[in-house]
């Protein structure tokens, strides 16, 4: 029988899974380094890292990853991340803000830009719909919910 090989399924199940841990990795220590380049490099003194830190660890990060994670925003020579921030209007008018990290400026404007107009949205200038919003908190969907809403 062609394609029933149980060790096979395992194989790619567990490489998807690795896939999608290795994202969630990279992403969770991107904040840790950018956390710590903006403070201190000790998450006793820095509440952003701490918070950061307890993330990674909600995530079963591993210790040494994090380790390196901070490690990585005292060292010179590596990626240097930027907060960005874009405003819009999705479908039906509907005001937008868009908050990211990245190492390319440019690269996430066009990957925005091409977003908002592939939904029907138009990205706006700078402060064109934050007047309209306070920072209260922070809403997370989980993965399941957000695929059904699409």
């Amino acid at each position: 029988m062609a394609g029933h090989s149980k060790f096979k399924n395992i194989m790619h199940r567990k490489g998807r899974q690795d896939g999608l841990r290795s994202k969630l990795f990279s992403k969770l220590s991107k904040e840790i380094t950018v956390a710590a380049k903006s403070g201190m490099p000790d998450p006793a003194m820095n509440s952003r890292l701490r918070l950061a830190v307890q993330n990674a660890k909600g995530q079963s990060m591993p210790k040494d990853n994090i380790d390196r994670a901070i490690n990585k925003a005292s060292a010179t020579d590596g990626d240097e991340y930027q907060e960005v921030r874009y405003e819009g209007y999705g479908p039906g008018g509907v005001a937008v803000i868009v908050e990211a990290l990245t190492d390319n400026r440019n690269r996430t404007a066009s990957n925005v830009r091409s977003t908002f107009g592939k939904n029907g949205g138009t990205l706006g200038e700078t402060n064109s719909v934050s007047f309209m919003f306070d920072r209260i908190g922070e809403i997370i969907y989980p993965l399941k919910l957000a695929m059904l809403m699409m």
